[in-house]
């Protein structure tokens, strides 16, 4: 039989920061989104204090100060990579290991019967090895299936008498768990269905469970009625339904400061560009379309927003055909006078490399230049090489004023020990 494990990370941004400031590690840590404008992360010991997530971080500005809190601007280059690390001691534990998000990764475990006796025992040894080695918490959750899996996750960090790992692996440890977890707890269970399902009688995740499949299909759809029979512990979902591709991709940012001119908003967008690309090329995807648009702040007097479709003659993932028509379409989305505020790309026709066909008559890019271009990031780090018309920390670039060293990804911010 198949085992699944969804291992998460306990407060991820606020614990990445952790990671290399000890000093800080029984503090109060909160981190901010994008332009330091509100609480997006924060750890226990800020949780027990109260402090809230998701509120502008002006309005509670003084309530950390009394209550000596840690503040951090969103670091995500740190982040990225220590993410990366952690995923790499998971893998270790599995053959089959999956990156979901940046602070959670699914692995299966396929004819591990006669190695593992004891599932509880060996989620604590995955969580001893990945803090001996991270210095990151974690609650890891087991079942037979996927979306029981997240059930247990949630269970290993939320229920009151959870240790960091909970194992569903019977009929009596399913039903004791999903009886403690609110059906909003369930993966894929949002605030509309949550809403629509109450109306029904259905409050808990055990509820939803001895709901009829069926009936749960005419009313919501294929996807609830696939989580109900998962909840039962009939697989349901694949191991492709995790992994799927993206079918769009963004990458969009408020500014630091406001962009007056073409050139500013050129190297902005085209920065947005390679980004897109870089995802994209990731999951083995070509662009075809882009969707990339510019605009002011909507509290400005008189709101501007421009945006242009830019269709490939055939979908590539080479990042200079890709920057190049941010050149194309500058014209097109720069006003003078506008100050603008926000920017970004998207690609939202993609095609898979593998079954992408070419145009024989169309002019052939240096694929050994592209190549090369990310085997030198891959190699020395993201940026190590830029294309000409991207930014490189310019004066727009996003506000962090509380931002901690990349200690892992810049020789300057190396950490140094003396002994």
């Amino acid at each position: 039989m198949a085992m699944f494990a969804l291992t998460d990370v306990s407060g991820c941004y606020a614990s990445f920061e952790k990671v290399f400031d000890p000093a800080i590690r029984k503090r109060a840590v909160v981190v901010l989104s994008n332009n330091d404008a509100q609480i997006i992360a924060i750890c226990p010991v800020a949780r027990a204090l109260g402090i809230p997530k998701f509120v502008p971080y002006h309005q509670v500005k003084h309530l950390l100060q009394h209550h000596n809190v840690a503040i951090y601007s969103s670091n995500y280059e740190l982040y990225a990579d220590i993410s990366d690390k952690m995923i790499a001691v998971i893998s270790e534990f599995s053959d089959n290991t999956f990156q979901y998000s940046i602070d959670e990764a699914f692995s299966k475990f396929n004819n591990y019967d006669n190695l593992i006796d004891d599932w509880y025992a060996f989620g604590h040894s995955m969580r001893r090895k990945i803090w001996q080695l991270t210095k990151i918490p974690v609650g890891i959750g087991f079942a037979p299936t996927i979306v029981l899996s997240k059930a247990a996750n949630h269970a290993s960090k939320k229920l009151k008498d959870s240790t960091g790992v909970a194992v569903i692996q019977d009929e009596h440890s399913r039903i004791e768990t999903l009886k403690k977890l609110n059906v909003n707890d369930v993966w894929g269970i949002g605030s509309k269905l949550t809403k629509k399902l109450g109306l029904l009688g259905i409050h808990s995740a055990y509820q939803l469970s001895t709901a009829s499949p069926k009936a749960m299909r005419q009313q919501f759809g294929v996807n609830v009625e696939r989580i109900v029979e998962e909840l039962n512990g009939v697989n349901c979902m694949a191991w492709d339904d995790i992994i799927s591709q993206k079918k769009q991709i963004y990458s969009t940012r408020s500014l630091g400061q406001r962009i007056t001119n073409a050139f500013d908003l050129r190297k902005a967008l085209t920065t947005h560009a390679v980004k897109v690309c870089n995802k994209a090329r990731a999951q083995k995807s070509l662009i075809k379309t882009l969707y990339i648009f510019a605009s002011n702040s909507p509290y400005d007097q008189h709101h501007f927003k421009r945006s242009l479709s830019y269709e490939f003659t055939y979908a590539t993932d080479n990042v200079s055909v890709i920057s190049g028509a941010i050149d194309q379409v500058i014209k097109g989305l720069f006003k003078e006078g506008v100050l603008y505020y926000k920017c970004g790309v998207g690609a939202v026709e993609m095609v898979n490399s593998r079954f992408a066909q070419s145009d024989i008559f169309a002019p052939k890019h240096d694929a050994k230049t592209t190549e090369c271009y990310y085997n030198i990031n891959n190699k020395f780090g993201k940026g190590a090489l830029r294309l000409a018309s991207e930014s490189h920390e310019e004066k727009w670039s996003m506000r962090r004023q509380f931002l901690s060293k990349r200690y892992t990804t810049r020789w300057s911010d190396i950490p140094i020990i003396k002994c």
